[in-house]
């Protein structure tokens, strides 16, 4: 019985690695970030973290020796990318969850779990309130336009990578249509892979672009896909990784917010 009794007091993992974005800012969000003891080295918000936290990780690989010296109780990660590392990590005996969100709904899914994993849950459930309501409202927003633009959102250059669900969801949601939506439920990147070709035949009203790692080319851009009528109106448009690439709060919000700006104006 004390054994028990010791683990209803626990109140969840006191010592978090997280090798993405996505659980920090969840963690910060949920106000538990003093749980954290290690990070991505690609975490941008809450900008305090990177200040605050060590880094222990990439985004495909990390120093096992480093997260293992921070003694952590739990190691959350995210998709297919990182299983060698969850591999590695497991195999150094520490316990790790791996997250594999792809829509908007295991999106908000994720967030209520880490809620409850961190004895946090009232607080997840006012968050995910929050969120949906601004998911609505974008919603109610696009019930009352009368047109819908043809969009293409670029991941990656080479090879060409179309967007990924949550964020065809996104283009949709405002109103939007995704020229390759049959694509984005593809939990690989080759998937999602799409040809110049068929880029050009589409005639996209609109570009986004979001090139994990790398800066948008626009120069290259105009060149490969010259005569798409995205290209010929001047409606490309950057958007930053850390908020429509990132599967957390990032994209519910600000991100949901750049993708109705960059097409709706």
């Amino acid at each position: 019985m004390g054994c028990l009794t010791r683990a209803r007091l626990t109140r969840g993992p006191r010592r978090i690695v997280c090798l993405t974005e996505e659980p920090t800012e969840i963690l910060y969000a949920l106000g538990e970030q003093d749980r954290i003891v290690g990070i991505s080295a690609y975490t941008e918000r809450p900008p305090e973290a990177k200040a605050n936290k060590p880094v222990v990780s990439a985004f495909i690989g990390g120093s096992v020796d480093k997260i293992c010296a921070l003694e952590p109780d739990l190691v959350i990660g995210f998709s297919d990318i990182q299983a060698k590392l969850a591999a590695e990590l497991i195999a150094a005996n520490q316990q790790v969850l791996i997250f594999n969100q792809r829509s908007l709904e295991q999106i908000l899914d994720v967030i209520l779990q880490l809620g409850l994993i961190v004895d946090a849950g009232d607080r997840a459930r006012e968050l995910l309130s929050g969120y949906s309501a601004g998911l609505e409202a974008a919603a109610d927003r696009a019930s009352k336009r009368s047109v819908r633009p043809r969009v293409y959102f670029e991941e990656w250059d080479d090879p060409t990578i179309s967007g990924i669900q949550w964020v065809s969801e996104l283009i949709e949601l405002t109103g939007a249509r995704d020229v390759f939506a049959d694509r984005a439920a593809g939990k690989l990147a080759k998937e999602r892979f799409v040809s110049t070709a068929e880029v050009l035949e589409a005639d996209p009203e609109v570009l986004l672009a979001s090139w994990c790692g790398k800066p948008f080319d626009e120069a290259a851009t105009r060149v490969r896909l010259a005569g798409v009528r995205a290209i010929d109106d001047g409606r490309m448009h950057e958007l930053p990784p850390e908020i429509i690439l990132q599967p957390g709060p990032a994209c519910l919000t600000d991100g949901l917010a750049a993708v109705e700006r960059a097409i709706w104006g």
